[in-house]
């Protein structure tokens, strides 16, 4: 089987019993970095010493069928350098290879910095969208804040030190600079800080640089900023992807604010026109 195992982000004391007991006794293990999963054999005091296979971003498609197959009479343990793989962390292909021949997959939960992020943010959890790593060239960046200006959820981006002060001015111009953010930096580790307040604050807060791992969590849009034609059209999107009329004006609604029966005849009226 193909076991996915979550590794410290941070803190070396994260590592979790199972973590350690898989290492142990692992013959494969797939990394992200093979230097990397040395590195943590040995912090943790482990003598084993597995067939370390790499897997990463430019290899993943080559090597997926390769390790299916390995894992067909072989536990494969796959290992992100940090946090769960397939989490903006190879993986994800080889799960799709594994579940589409028939491979079992399953995971040893554990450190995630998503959800860390989000847990210490100060925002509501209830309802997040995870966007991932931020796009590097700034028009891409650009385009993507503007697409979720209107994103009622929490959203979660990764972003690194020398493009965080920039990243959150965009932001600050596709949602306004009174959204309120959090940037999370050194999660777990021992100088670990949470910087909270609006965008604006934020975009001078990082002004004369920051250091370390980040992760930046913005507050969604408020229910009354979505307009109702907006509304609408997300409803007439869930009908085309199969939802039915009244589950998706209701689903809307639960996210907007704006009245369920409303969006039902919006959504009625619109499809109308529409053909």
């Amino acid at each position: 089987m193909i076991i996915l195992a979550a590794t410290p982000i941070g803190n070396l004391g994260d590592a979790s019993r199972r973590l350690v007991e898989a290492l142990e006794t692992a013959t494969v293990v797939a990394a992200e970095d093979t230097r990397t999963t040395q590195r943590l054999l040995a912090a943790l005091g482990i003598p084993n010493r597995p067939r370390l296979i790499a897997l990463h971003d430019h290899n993943e498609k080559q090597r997926a069928a390769e390790l299916v197959e390995l894992a067909r009479d072989h536990d494969v343990l796959l290992l992100s350098d940090a946090g769960m793989p397939t989490v903006s962390d190879p993986g994800y292909g080889v799960v799709a290879a594994a579940a589409e021949a028939g491979v079992v997959v399953t995971a040893i939960p554990g450190p995630s910095a998503v959800v860390t992020a989000l847990a210490v943010s100060g925002l509501p959890t209830d309802r997040f969208s995870f966007e991932g790593f931020v796009p590097r060239k700034p028009g891409e960046r650009r385009s993507a804040f503007a697409a979720l200006a209107r994103e009622p959820r929490t959203m979660v981006f990764f972003e690194s030190p020398g493009r965080v002060a920039a990243s959150l001015s965009d932001l600050a111009h596709a949602f306004g600079g009174d959204r309120r953010a959090a940037v999370c930096r050194e999660l777990t580790k021992l100088h670990e800080e949470v910087a909270r307040g609006t965008l604006a604050e934020l975009v001078g807060w990082a002004e004369n640089g920051v250091r370390g791992e980040l992760v930046i969590v913005v507050e969604g849009a408020a229910r009354a900023d979505i307009a109702f034609p907006e509304a609408v059209a997300q409803v007439v999107a869930l009908v085309a992807g199969g939802t039915r009329l009244k589950d998706a004006a209701a689903e809307v609604a639960g996210q907007t604010g704006h009245s369920s029966r409303e969006l039902y005849q919006g959504a009625l009226a619109a499809r109308s026109l529409g053909r």
